[in-house]
């Protein structure tokens, strides 16, 4: 960042900070960014792509001396904890500065039970809850906020396209279900009278794909869902089941706890909360007939965001740009699509209008080792941030 050009700094939560003022220091800030983290065992390009693209563009200005003739100022924010590993909370970093968290988030646990604010002063970053709160941006300072991202999918690379810019995300809800049963010896307690959590899990499990691959078949037409939100899940609905622990795990023991994570996203927030209702209900008559007990704790709720149509078009218009300037002539129009994942624009819609680009990458695989995005297509990431600062607004 410093090599760009930009005054650098790091908040208390761990956000890493570059801005160039310009000569309009006091108007309405452009803010770019994406996230540092990633899953475990992933590739390279998820989050870092985007801050990487936004450096490397406010780097060729700087060396071409145009940094200080853009119209507003600009700052790169490499976020903190996107993903919500650890802490089982997503969008620790932009969440802050969007001012949508509260002060309590300091004190969320990881398996360890360390706690926010205590791996922070790990890294000698002392965050008092007053500090925190001071992490949100003013709404009025800020003009608007884009993020670079891979797709983590397969519609670019199916379309033949390295860019496209996304029309909006996917809410998004994740779900912590606790199923406790009745612990004894493998080889001792008839089937007939076990109450085992690991068996009732299953059933909850393969209940949940089933709900989900056919919403139409089990949401009902009432005031919670209507004909149009349950068309809009079924094809854009998709449940996941990432995460399961089981307490006491051993080979000769039938379980005393078993405990799993649900993730559910829509673009239909009506049509998603629909199926998170039906479908916690199905899960509390399952323990109920089973004689064990459950309880659904909600974790992360982030409603869909629509991408700001004016910030679109100018990221198609860069985009366009780009790939001009590498292929020649383009016939087709740069598409557009809908994200399934979430990112760092959900928690900063709240501050301001946001706008995404994303980059193909191969196989539409991500949070895998395989993850890969072609190096001319990071380069086309590349020339279309600069396009977008250079007619920058």
């Amino acid at each position: 960042m410093e090599d760009a050009g930009l005054r650098t700094w790091v908040d208390q939560m761990g956000n890493v900070h570059g801005r160039v003022e310009g000569p309009n220091a006091n108007a309405e800030a452009l803010l770019l960014g994406s996230h540092m983290d990633t899953v475990v065992d992933a590739g390279k390009f998820d989050g870092s792509l985007g801050i990487i693209s936004a450096i490397s563009a406010l780097k060729v200005m700087h060396d071409n001396g145009k940094l200080q003739k853009l119209r507003r100022p600009v700052e790169v924010i490499a976020f903190c904890d996107e993903e919500g590993v650890r802490f089982q909370s997503t969008f620790l970093g932009s969440g802050a500065i969007a001012g949508i968290l509260p002060a309590t988030t300091l004190e969320i646990p990881d398996k360890r039970n360390a706690t926010v604010r205590e791996i922070l002063k790990e890294s000698s970053i002392e965050t008092t809850e007053e500090s925190f709160l001071q992490l949100k941006y003013d709404p009025k300072s800020v003009w608007g906020y884009v993020e670079v991202h891979i797709e983590q999918g397969p519609v670019l690379e199916q379309v033949g396209f390295p860019l496209g810019v996304v029309k909006g995300i996917a809410g998004q809800t994740r779900l912590k279900v606790t199923v406790r049963g009745s612990q004894g010896h493998a080889g001792t307690v008839p089937m007939s009278m076990r109450q085992d959590p690991m068996v009732v899990a299953a059933e909850q499990i393969v209940l949940m794909e089933s709900l989900c691959k056919h919403p139409e078949e089990y949401l009902s037409y009432d005031g919670r869902c209507s004909d149009s939100s349950v068309k809009s899940l079924s094809s854009s609905l998709v449940c996941t089941v990432g995460e399961i622990s089981t307490w006491p795990s051993a080979s000769n023991v039938i379980l005393g706890q078993v405990t799993y994570t649900m993730d559910i996203r829509a673009i239909d927030d009506l049509g998603r909360e629909a199926v998170i209702y039906d479908l916690s209900n199905r899960i509390y008559q399952i323990c109920d007939r089973r004689s064990v007990s459950c309880i659904i704790e909600h974790k992360h709720n982030a409603g869909a965001v629509i991408c700001d149509s004016g910030l679109s078009s100018q990221l198609k218009s860069a985009a366009y740009s780009a790939l001009k300037r590498m292929e020649g002539d383009i016939q087709e129009e740069v598409p557009t699509l809908m994200s399934g994942a979430g990112h760092d624009a959900m928690a900063m819609s709240h501050l301001t209008k946001v706008g995404m680009l994303f980059v193909r990458c191969r196989g539409g695989i991500s949070h895998s080792p395989e993850e890969h995005v072609l190096d001319n297509d990071v380069w086309a990431a590349g020339l279309a941030t600069l396009s977008f600062l250079e007619n920058l607004q």
